[in-house]
Formats: C-alpha cells, structure tokens, sequence
C-alpha cells in the first residue's frame, strides 16, 4: 500500500522550539516545534514529489477495469478526481491536523473497488461502498471506538492483511503489465497464469517494465528521494522514444500510447466528480455481501492509516514521552473524510501516505507542509495530459516495489512461533492473491484464528467482535451450499 512505499529516512535530532513570528507560526506552532518557513516549504514539496506517482498508477488501476454493465472510467477523469482528492485532503489534514502528512488514493483499496466491487455492480454504487466506509470510520473516531477496534484484532493479523495487499498488488502489476498473462479456460489446464504470453516474454512494452522494475529497484536500495517517480518518468521517456521510433500498434501498450500531447496544460474534466449512489450496491449484490465489502474497504484503510501517521509523527518527534500523538484524534477524523472523499469524487478511498517521511527528513513538522503539498496536487489538475501518456508498462514497476517494502516492513512482527497467529496469517497473505480477492484473505484468517484459539483452548483470548465477525464470513461463504442468493 502507498502508506507502506517508501522505508522511513533517518530520524534526526529533535529540534530546538523557538519563539513564534506571527499569526501563521503561532496556529501551526512552526517555532514551537523547532522548524521555519523554508523547512516547511521544502517538506511539503519533498513530498509531493514522493507521492506524485499516484496520479498515474491510480488512474491506471481503476481504468483498467470495468463494472458489472461493462463501463470503464475515463483515464483523465480519473487523474482529475485523483489530484483533486488529494489536494483537498491533503490541505484539510495541514489545517486541522497540524501534521505534515500528505494523502492521497491507496493502493490496496482501489484493488479491492477495481477488482471485487465493480465486477459486481456499477462504479457509482462501488463509490458508494466507499463512502459508507468512510462514514464507519468516522463514527468509530466520534465515539472512541477506533482505539478498541483496533485491538481486537491480533498484530499478527493486521501485519498479515498489509503483507496479503502488498502481494495482491504486486499480481496486479504484473498481470496489468503483460509480464504475466491469465491462461483461457478453453486451455483446460490447472496453470492458471503464464509468463508474457506463451510463456515467453515479447515486445517492446514488456522490455520498458522489465527495466522499470530494475531501475525503480535499483533507486530504492540507493535510497534516491522520489525513488518510484523518478522511475515512472525515465521510463515514460523511454516508452516516447521506442514508439516514436518502431511505431507500434496502439494495442501493444494496452490503455495507454505513449505519445506527446500537443498541449501538456489543460482545463481539468470533473465529469465523475459527484457520481456516487451510497446504498445502490446492496440492491446488485445483497445486504450481507455489501456489509462486507464495506468491512473490507475499512479494514483496508484502518490499520494502514493508524500505523502510517503514528510512524510519521514518531519520524517528526511530535510524540509524547508515552509514545502518544496529542489531536490524534482530529487527524483520524481527517483521514475517515479523506476515505469518503475519495468515494464521492471516484478517485477511490485517500488515506495516509509514508512517502511524508520524506517531507520530514527536509525538517517539516507542521501542517504547513501539508498545504503545500495539497497546493501542488491541485496545481497538476491542469496537467491531465501528461499523466495520459504514461503506458502501464511505466507506472506499474511502482506496485512491484510497493508490494516488497510492505512485505519488508511488515513481516517481521508476525509471530511464527504461535501458529495460531502464524496459520491464520500465512493463509491471509496467500489467499488475497491466489484468489484475487482481498475479502477472501480477510475472511479466511479472521475464521482460521477463531477456530486455532479454540482448539488450543484459548478461546478467551479472542475478542467477542472478532468472534462475530469470524461467524458472518463463515454464513457468507455458506450460502451458496444453503442455496442462499449472493
């Protein structure tokens, strides 16, 4: 996930508090934590610049997709929606949460709208869903019920649903890039993926993701700023000059022709800002399956956003000497807008981006660093044509590595000596991508701990809402075999 996408820059010392200035410093405490203006401008433009590659690889995900009448989003609608959710929340999060802290469009749940919610209705009532979820977690931070939800679920557990994202993915880049293929079932073979196609790799487009993935790879383990967009840019530039020169069919790079546009500054297109129905998923897919996949986009933000501003505050020093993030709440209630957000413009579900710690490391520590990054997301509204052409051979090297860092960051907290964490763990990681399905993987782990902690006879230890939960995954898997409707 986005939140997981960048690995923490060293933390310096804590800064000296000053005096404050005037009106600005003293709202966003700028000298009382130890920063100045020029920190905050170059934090906030650090990070825009660490979080910019989600203006293309968002869009991508999302038009690549089509819902259950066959209607795919538009790209630049998407980049608009895209930019502009960002922007606001991003803004939003600097004026009330006084952190630097920037949000955008999160890989992981814009999977889950793209490849579980649209398939089974329109992207308006896929929105909704999204919606719905944001209003759960704002409701859940309004009365203090965030904190317990969140520890009802075992560590191990959590750490397991990002690593199952994480590798989810990276199956998406792969397959969006070519690099992998689905086999037909008319081949009437049990492989059901491939490499390129026919088992061997062809093409020019392929050749530009193969050396994406090197090159953004390469730049991590260097630690380069920006690492992820600088790799979409140089391969995006590569992407001009092959087609320009062998002038490949349009179809050869699938949604998106690397091609100049003849005029890279343009007014942006809202035209699915707004198009949202809250409630008109539940009438295609059923009371039950809906609950559940608003269940799913919530766990998917929940515990992502939680771990990302905790780690960004800790990378800022803003945390007290008990480890706690004083407002914790109002930033919380920042990122349950940005989730609903995000469903109201169809830009998909914005949380909390780790790419921050970039912003953090120029000496940021206010929310005046957010308001430049939000400023700079708005700003590239008007840059709409050159986010189209860049091919997905070029932005999905970024979900690759993405897919890595969360697993990197993640893992090491599981606890495999308790198989009755590492079990249900193991087959939550697994079974997101093997059934391309982050509900499945969820589901599956949730019902895996309940059942281990009984027959260990620990069955105390497991929280009566993890309980619950378990039991209505476990009724909606049976319901085909009860003769249910889905």
């Amino acid at each position: 996930m986005p939140s997981q996408a960048q690995p923490a820059l060293e933390s310096p010392e804590p800064p000296a508090p000053g005096s404050p200035t005037g009106a600005v410093d003293r709202y966003f405490r700028i000298s009382a934590r130890g920063s100045s203006l020029s920190r905050e401008l170059r934090g906030g433009v650090a990070t825009f610049f660490t979080m910019a590659y989600i203006l293309v690889l968002n869009p991508i995900i999302l038009s690549n997709a089509v819902d259950m009448n066959k209607h795919a989003l538009s790209f630049p609608q998407l980049v608009t929606a895209t930019a502009l959710t960002a922007g606001l929340t991003t803004l939003l999060m600097g004026v009330i949460g006084n952190v630097p802290i920037g949000l955008a469009a999160g890989l992981g749940v814009n999977t889950i709208v793209a490849l579980q919610l649209a398939p089974r209705m329109t992207w308006p009532d896929a929105m909704g869903m999204v919606v719905l979820a944001g209003f759960c977690i704002m409701l859940l931070v309004a009365t203090g019920l965030r904190e317990r939800v969140m520890n009802a679920v075992p560590l191990g557990l959590r750490k397991a649903i990002a690593i199952g994202i994480g590798l989810f993915i990276t199956l998406v880049g792969l397959v969006d890039s070519g690099f992998v293929s689905r086999i037909p079932d008319a081949a009437h073979t049990t492989v059901p993926l491939q490499l390129g196609v026919g088992g061997h790799l062809h093409g020019w487009p392929v050749l530009v993701f193969v050396l994406g993935v090197l090159l953004t790879l390469v730049l991590v383990v260097r630690k380069v700023p920006g690492a992820i967009l600088i790799s979409i840019v140089a391969m995006t530039v590569v992407a001009l000059i092959i087609q320009q020169a062998a002038d490949l069919p349009a179809d050869a790079w699938g949604l998106t022709v690397p091609k100049w546009p003849g005029n890279p500054v343009d007014s942006p297109d809202f035209g699915i800002v707004g198009n949202v129905s809250l409630f008109g998923g539940f009438q295609h897919v059923g009371l039950l399956t809906g609950l559940l996949f608003v269940f799913t986009v919530l766990m998917s933000s929940f515990f992502d956003a939680m771990g990302t501003i905790l780690g960004v505050a800790d990378e800022a020093h803003l945390l007290d000497q008990n480890g706690d993030l004083p407002g914790i709440n109002r930033i919380l209630m920042v990122d349950g807008i940005a989730t609903a957000a995000g469903g109201a413009t169809s830009a998909s579900a914005n949380t909390c981006f780790v790419e921050s710690t970039a912003g953090v490391g120029e000496g940021a520590r206010t929310g005046l660093a957010s308001l430049v990054t939000g400023a700079l997301f708005l700003l590239a509204l008007f840059l709409t044509p050159l986010a189209t052409m860049v091919p997905a051979q070029a932005a999905t090297p970024a979900l690759i590595t993405v897919g890595f860092l969360i697993l990197a960051n993640s893992i090491r907290e599981i606890d495999w000596a308790d198989y009755t964490i590492a079990i249900p763990a193991f087959l939550t990681m697994v079974l997101m991508p093997f059934t391309y399905s982050i509900t499945n993987g969820i589901g599956m782990g949730f019902i895996t701990f309940c059942v281990l902690r009984i027959a260990t006879g620990r069955w105390r230890s497991v929280p009566v809402a993890l309980y619950v939960v378990a039991g209505v995954f476990a009724f909606y898997y049976l319901m085909p075999a009860l003769g249910i409707g889905q």
